[in-house]
């Protein structure tokens, strides 16, 4: 029996009952705690017997250690958020964790596995503000992003560096976030937000899945465009940076030469070029010292809400992503996954799975 995902939900419910490796050696009668480590490091198979102690030992169903289609120990995230409580978001990642087990499980067997080599942007919590933003202006270069590198950002992501993005219904107050697995990382982006803040939202969670094993961030942290801690300040100057390249802002003007009452409509027009939040652009332009603190705090910030426009927001993108659905469509129509199987798992109906396939253009499976 495989042990690539029964080992590390033993361990997830060992340490969720608070039991040392050495207790559950005792509960499953080994000789020794390795035995326990062999299994929950995935060294050693767990036995179809030893299945069955876990299931009445650690009081759990069959199918939290079986089920391919759950995330349960194997998953890592760190949450952008404000006022969420934890027992929420909890529930709200139990649920993400569905759709990205159900693309981990499926995508192999549609020949649409993911890229094993990470990219690293080469920091590290020492690196300074200045480092982070040149690791984006960089980054803009290499992958060719161009004048508004908000549209290809995404695209790069998961066509270049093997990231799944899927936007996503979220609560209030969760903007997004970045998971790590050991042959997946994925980024979720709550699509009911502003279009600006989606995009740095996006690039913001780019930072910490190319900066994970040098400084893997906290399980959650408050959405913010500045500010937090040493890791988020690092991370909001990249997403700033491959939002907003320098050149791509002197190309519209001398910003310190802008009269002060015109000052916003102009940050207002450019942000809306750029697809960024006029605010987040405001504070870029003063990191890059073509703007200064005092001109920028002098800026209301009830005139940059939304860009300096009452209109609403424009559309909302739709649910998860093309190369999501193209995997969920193909793993249907091979009968790897029944379609009311599929919808279950997106938390949707069958038909709501038929407009998906044709939001994303991707061919709707013989049979439905």
């Amino acid at each position: 029996m495989s042990a690539n995902f029964i080992g590390p939900r033993i361990k997830a419910l060992r340490e969720e009952r608070k039991l040392s490796q050495d207790d559950l050696a005792r509960m499953f009668g080994f000789k020794d705690r390795q035995t326990v480590s062999a299994i929950e490091t995935g060294e050693r198979r767990v036995t179809a017997e030893e299945l069955v102690l876990a299931v009445e030992k650690l009081g759990a169903s069959l199918d939290y250690f079986t089920d391919p289609f759950l995330l349960v120990g194997e998953g890592r995230f760190s949450w952008r958020q404000t006022n969420v409580g934890p027992q929420r978001l909890g529930a709200y990642e139990r649920n993400a964790g569905r759709w990205i087990a159900a693309f981990r499980s499926i995508a192999p067997h549609v020949g649409r596995e993911a890229p094993l080599l990470r990219r690293a942007l080469g920091l590290h919590k020492g690196s300074h503000f200045e480092d982070a933003m040149d690791a984006g202006e960089r980054f803009v270069a290499e992958f060719k992003l161009g004048d508004i590198p908000a549209v290809r950002l995404a695209e790069v992501m998961e066509r270049e560096l093997g990231i799944l993005v899927l936007h996503v219904d979220a609560f209030d107050g969760i903007s997004g976030a970045a998971c790590r697995l050991p042959e997946l990382d994925v980024v979720l982006i709550n699509r009911h937000e502003v279009v600006g803040r989606r995009h740095f939202d996006l690039a913001h969670e780019l930072f910490h899945i190319l900066t994970w094993d040098a400084m893997p961030p906290e399980h959650s942290e408050e959405a913010r465009e500045t500010g937090g801690n040493r890791v988020e300040q690092l991370a909001n100057n990249f997403a700033s940076a491959v939002l907003m390249p320098a050149a791509i802002l002197d190309g519209f003007g001398d910003w310190a030469a802008i009269p002060e009452q015109e000052l916003p409509a102009r940050l207002n027009a450019a942000a809306d070029a750029l697809l960024v939040t006029a605010s987040a652009l405001k504070w870029r332009l003063v990191a890059l010292d073509r703007l200064k603190p005092a001109a920028a705090r002098a800026v209301p910030d009830a005139a940059l809400r939304n860009n300096g426009r009452n209109d609403g927001q424009a559309a909302t993108p739709p649910m998860f992503s093309r190369p999501f659905a193209e995997v969920i469509g193909l793993a249907v129509d091979q009968g790897r996954i029944s379609a009311r199987r599929a919808a279950g798992l997106l938390d949707q109906t069958v038909d709501d799975l038929i407009e998906l396939f044709a939001t994303h253009g991707v061919p709707k499976p013989d049979g439905l």
